[in-house]
């Protein structure tokens, strides 16, 4: 399944969604038609870290991944002479040509540089605009043509380059196209260029960089018009300029709208042009009508500053792309119509990576205060859950409360949370308990306990155990200020109270005056262990006796944690000067230490293993142990370029086939981590081939694209005559002829736009869904079995010949006459003459 080397690092979800510009379908209008609407039209593209995801307008699902690029897509737009097809440019120097309505990669374009972004006009033929890096100057970018080259093969050079202008921006928000292509806009620093093709003339234009007022000139975006000779250009302190007459180097003229308060995030012309929309940091969207101040619309409180605007090319729709990973797509009349939200980037993951036992979705910090709920499998939001419930002022240096701790009960059923002001001194805490109401289907607040500790706490963690009752069901947080606390649940007696029960400190325990950094329970509940800096103490967790003590100095205790299973009386525990160190706790002795900077220790809740990342010269390594055995079973060095702040194990939902007996640990649970620069991966035993989906070969999957009305009712009969014939006892023999069939795949999942006229596959199509009408045994369906395996004709031959036979088959019938049946042994025989070669005949 894979060769024996290192696993894959894959960006499994969760890049920012504004990578680049997001782009509409020709036909967004399209909405509302059901399933085939998404085939039809409706689609908006996004770049995704080294993908191009393809939304539905109508559902705000995700239709598909479409995967390829070896690094971050830096740019996607639609080819401007097939609206079907799209092009991306990634950091890896590749152009690739999409047919997005399947997921077909039709075209790579090596281009031999660094790409930053991409431009396409209907004026240039066979050619495309991007931005490269000045070859032997540093942050130094140009604009340039590539000829894209023509040939048959799927991967094609083109090294044919030529500069149309120097000195421009990095972002693709710097460069705009003017009417119908005839001239180009490039804005960086204070300085606007303008190129027109045909005359090939350059002008430049420059703005005072003295700041005056609180004024600051620096272009942030440029825009041009699309049916008049005007750019609009963004500044660094909120205006907005309008230029005219740019033919002329000193007669030119420009107007200015300012309403944002701070810099203009990006700019975009309605359709016909006569609207202007503009976004910045304030989350509001502005629309000018006219170029006028005093004519405008706004669109507030959108969440987020926002990073791009783009609109649908019938202009009925637009999108913004916002810093927090979010898209909002909004009508022509300036009202919201849906959200998408990606995983949102944190400043601080404070919280850690925790897995929800209901959703399995990972649970980390999202918004100022809020909790968000992220589904891995459809690279989205679930939910948010306002923690903190207060209002969040973006306010540099402003001390404000922030959800700092989260954990989950075995099944889901409490949250338990901790929140602290930004004091370093002297914080502001509190922790609170929600508790799972079904009906509401959503966590609601049950307890909440002013100030648990006198100073930051530094761990928390449920008794995992079934919660099969209440009484078993605990709670454990250590703080700064030298103790655990042991949260238990009680009867509420107050007769107001909304709930019947709410929680209470039971036990409080302290070792030495030493500060308490981190607590976790055995798998049966039974022992609880909390570090206090550089000792390890064990706790009955019926009595609160302590059973003993470990200890290995030089180094606090960064991570502890529990083995499982078969490895259950291990402790494992790892300092900040290096070591990683296994105890027994039968014994209550050192088993075995490693010399190992581990940052993040991880065990599989399915297994005995456990994932410990470390840090060292500025690599991550991954290494993942039993606790009873001192070797690793894998060990995986310079696992990614950044740093790994977090990990977590999520348990699949099916245990998958791993053939490698090194990458069994693999088998029950994923592993996914966060890096310093907030990119969540996993890891992969499959390569880039084999994740992605051969479409040079094949038009679509089966799992990815919506089903046609006739597909669902032709599955839905054969899963009733399944289950009839399970019901009767008989047993379910699957027509090999008709899994098999072209025709029916053809007609069946093929997308319309490239299928054969109907009069083509109609006989092909009918014949292969005919059947015959003879019942066999058992005992003739079991040779049949042992005969398949014997054959060696061509698949297309035996359809054709066994289509022939079942329509002679139905003539007879029909003329109420009985065909004589052949016994098993002149079948075989038949069979064998089948198989002989004839053709030596030929010679005579």
């Amino acid at each position: 399944m894979v060769a024996e080397d290192a696993l894959r690092v894959v960006r499994c979800g969760g890049s920012a969604l504004r990578g680049a510009r997001a782009v509409f379908s020709a036909d967004s209008k399209q909405v509302g038609l059901g399933a085939g609407a998404a085939a039809l039209g409706g689609y908006l593209l996004c770049a995704s870290g080294d993908f191009v995801k393809v939304y539905s307008v109508n559902t705000e699902e995700t239709l598909r991944l479409m995967g390829g690029h070896a690094d971050l897509v830096t740019g996607i737009q639609l080819n401007p002479h097939n609206h079907m097809q799209l092009y991306s440019s990634s950091l890896d120097g590749t152009i690739k040509l999409w047919d997005f309505m399947d997921g077909i990669l039709i075209k790579t374009f090596s281009v031999g540089s660094k790409l930053l972004a991409l431009y396409t006009v209907a004026s240039a033929e066979d050619s495309v605009f991007v931005v490269i890096p000045k070859k032997g100057e540093r942050d130094t970018f140009q604009l340039v043509s590539v000829k894209l080259t023509k040939g048959a093969g799927q991967d094609l050079e083109s090294k044919e380059l030529s500069v149309v202008l120097d000195g421009v921006g990095a972002s693709m928000k710097h460069i705009a196209f003017g009417r119908e292509g005839a001239y180009v806009g490039s804005v960086e620093g204070v300085n606007l260029q303008v190129y027109f093709f045909k005359q090939k003339l350059l002008n430049r234009f420059s703005l005072s960089t003295v700041k005056t007022k609180g004024g600051d000139n620096r272009f942030s975006c440029v825009m041009c018009h699309p049916t008049e000779d005007c750019i609009a250009t963004g500044h660094a302190d909120g205006k907005i300029r309008l230029w005219r007459n740019f033919h002329h180097k000193k007669e030119y003229t420009y107007s200015t709208l300012h309403w944002h308060h701070d810099i203009v995030m990006d700019l975009a012309f309605s359709v016909e042009g006569t609207r202007l929309l503009s976004g910045g940091v304030e989350s509001v969207l502005v629309q000018w009508h006219n170029e006028s101040s005093c004519q405008k619309d706004f669109l507030p409180r959108l969440g987020s500053p926002i990073e791009y605007i783009s609109m649908s090319s019938d202009g009925t729709l637009c999108c913004t792309l916002h810093t927090d990973n979010r898209i909002t797509i909004i009508n022509s009349n300036l009202r919201f119509s849906r959200s998408i939200q990606g995983l949102i980037k944190s400043r601080d993951v404070k919280t850690g990576l925790v897995v929800d036992p209901r959703t399995k979705a990972l649970v980390l910090n999202g918004e100022p205060g809020h909790l968000q709920f992220y589904s891995l499998q459809s690279d989205q939001q679930l939910f948010s859950l306002d923690i903190v419930q207060r209002q969040y002022i973006h306010e540099a240096g402003l001390k404000q409360s922030d959800l700092v701790k989260v954990a989950f009960s075995a099944q889901g059923t409490w949250l338990a949370t901790v929140e602290e002001s930004e004091e370093v001194t002297d914080p502001e805490l509190q922790l609170k308990l929600w508790f799972y109401h079904e009906e509401a289907q959503s966590f609601q607040l049950n307890t909440r306990i002013n100030t648990p500790h006198d100073n930051h706490i530094t761990d928390m963690c449920f008794r995992d155990m079934d919660e099969l009752g209440d009484d078993s069901i605990i709670l454990v947080t250590t703080g700064r200020d030298c103790v655990f606390k042991v949260w238990v649940m009680v009867e509420d007696t107050d007769p107001e109270a909304q709930q019947s029960v709410s929680w209470t400190c039971d036990f409080v325990g302290s070792y030495h005056n030493y500060q308490a950094t981190n607590c976790c329970f055995s798998e049966d509940g039974s022992l609880l262990a909390v570090s206090f800096e550089e000792t390890v103490t064990v706790w009955d967790s019926l009595t609160w006796d302590l059973k003993c003590t470990f200890c290995h100095p030089p180094g606090n205790i960064r991570k502890i944690c529990f083995g499982r299973l078969t490895c259950s009386k291990y402790l494992i525990g790892a300092t900040d000067y290096g070591f990683l160190c296994c105890w027994n706790l039968l014994t209550c002795a050192l088993e075995w230490s490693a010399h190992l900077n581990v940052v993040v220790l991880q065990p599989d809740p399915l297994s005995e293993h456990i994932a410990a990342v470390s840090w060292l010269s500025k690599e991550s390594s991954l290494f993942v142990f039993k606790p009873n055995e001192p070797r690793p079973v894998y060990i995986q060095r310079n696992l990614c370029k950044e740093k790994i702040l977090l990990a977590a194990f999520v348990p699949r939902d099916e245990p998958e086939m791993i053939s490698s007996e090194k990458y069994l640990w693999l088998r029950k649970s994923q592993l996914f981590f966060l890096t310093d620069t907030q990119e969540l991966m996993t890891l992969s035993t499959k390569s880039l081939e084999e994740r992605l989906t051969p479409s040079s070969k094949q038009l679509a999957v089966e799992e990815s694209l919506p089903v046609t009305p006739f597909s669902l009712l032709l599955g839905k009969h054969r899963r009733q005559q399944a289950q009839e014939d399970t019901d009767l006892g008989k047993p379910i023999v699957h027509n090999k002829q008709e899994q098999a069939s072209p025709a029916v795949k053809e007609l069946l999942h093929t997308p319309a736009h490239v299928l054969p006229s109907a009069s083509f596959l109609c006989t092909i199509f009918i014949n292969s869904l005919l059947i015959s009408k003879e019942n066999k045994s058992a005992e003739e369906v079991a040779d049949e079995v042992e005969m398949e395996s014997e054959k060696a004709e061509d698949d297309s031959d035996e359809e054709d010949v066994t289509a022939m036979e079942q329509e002679d088959t139905s003539h007879v019938e029909l003329l109420g006459e009985m065909t004589c049946k052949l016994s098993k042994s002149q079948e075989k025989e038949l069979r064998k003459i089948r198989k002989m070669d004839y053709s030596w005949i030929s010679a005579f």
